[in-house]
């Protein structure tokens, strides 16, 4: 609480001092929103909301998905900036984008910071497999710092996309100093099947406890982590789902599974007694609501929102010491509009975490939670 209230007096000075000299000059170039204008959204995008991605700050790569035959011959991208940059190519210029991505750079308002950002558009298929597999082969460690590993999810055509996300570049918040095999979400060679994903629930050091968020749980998810949103709503950090455009039957998978000694509630109070236990589920929901704005879950509304069709759910992911199998159902709530499925209206997201109490950060340090070969089972199509 102390560096809040720092934070806040240091705010309230720089506001005093504003007034007697003039403001520096912004040093920050990043893309906070882009869009596509066009006078018949749906000959190119699945909704009209499509035409519109926020940023994340963590983003270097921007990618609108399209239809399959859309013409992506002429397209003139807007931007909004952070204030004061520029962009160059300028804002609302015309490209072919049918010839691949655009490198736009973004210069600061003092003109000392640059950043590249490549601007592609991806013509979407419907899926034609029944079971769809994900593996964590494709890993690497973030282009930027170096710090924390990403995992990319292949597709048919042996592209990749970054479907995956977890909470790394928040722990990187507190503990920065940390090694990238000692954070919450790392690659394991030797899993059941190839390369696996190991979640460990850590420790977030001084800074965690000046904030009541002593651990971070390891975690993966269909999604996105949104870095800003971690600074002041962890709960909005996690945006959770993939557009998906099959009927989930089953989510299949192994894993392994051994809690921490000692479980902590949010004060970093030991709970004598309580054991850790592991969370893996799959939601599929609707992902615009009736009035036809886009809808996404968050950490806080994730298994509750009433966008919600089914979900899958192994609770409690309790001790397993060798590679377990693990099968569930998907349960529906409510009926799919296959008209609405056909233009990818819903979303898919798959969640493991180390710690099933992680969100409230709650679990123990220690708890080891090892995932590969997760699969959904679809219904076929005749």
């Amino acid at each position: 609480m102390h560096k809040i209230h720092l934070c806040i007096g240091l705010a309230l000075c720089t506001t005093f001092v504003s007034c007697f000299k003039d403001e520096p000059l912004n040093a920050e170039c990043d893309i906070e929103e882009a869009a596509v204008p066009t006078a018949d959204p749906l000959s190119i995008f699945f909704s009209p909301s499509d035409t519109l991605l926020k940023i994340l700050s963590s983003d270097s790569t921007i990618n609108f998905n399209v239809r399959r035959h859309a013409d992506l011959t002429a397209l003139a991208p807007t931007f909004k900036l952070t204030p004061g940059a520029t962009i160059n190519p300028p804002s609302g210029s015309t490209h072919d984008f049918s010839a691949g991505k655009v490198r736009y750079t973004v210069t600061s308002e003092d003109g000392r910071w640059h950043r590249s950002y490549q601007v592609g558009f991806t013509p979407v298929a419907r899926a034609v497999k029944d079971t769809l597999v994900y593996n964590f082969e494709n890993y690497e460690l973030e282009t930027k710092d170096h710090k924390y590993y990403v995992w990319h999810n292949e597709f048919p055509d042996g592209t990749f996309g970054d479907y995956w996300a977890t909470g790394n570049p928040g722990f990187q918040l507190s503990m920065g100093s940390a090694a990238p095999e000692d954070y919450p979400s790392v690659p394991l060679k030797d899993g059941f099947d190839g390369a696996c994903i190991q979640l460990t629930t850590r420790s977030t050091g001084s800074l965690g406890e000046l904030v009541n968020k002593r651990i971070a749980a390891g975690n993966m998810f269909l999604g996105q982590f949104d870095l800003y949103s971690a600074l002041a709503n962890a709960m909005k950090a996690t945006r959770f789902g993939i557009p998906f455009d099959r009927k989930p039957l089953r989510l299949k998978g192994w894993y392994k599974y051994s809690p921490g000694p000692k479980y902590q509630d949010q004060k970093g109070n030991i709970i004598a007694g309580r054991t850790d236990s592991a969370a893996i589920y799959a939601v599929f929901y609707r992902n615009h609501d009736d009035a036809g704005n886009p809808v996404v879950l968050y950490g806080d509304n994730v298994k509750t929102s009433p966008q919600i069709i089914a979900i899958a759910d192994l609770t409690p992911v309790k001790e397993a010491k060798e590679w377990t199998e693990f099968d569930i159902a998907f349960v529906y709530m409510g009926d799919i509009d296959t008209s609405l499925l056909e233009e990818r209206g819903y979303n898919l997201t798959v969640v493991c975490s180390s710690s099933y109490e992680g969100d409230k950060f709650e679990g123990a340090i220690g708890s080891r939670l090892l995932v590969d070969k997760i699969s959904v089972i679809c219904e076929k199509e005749e």
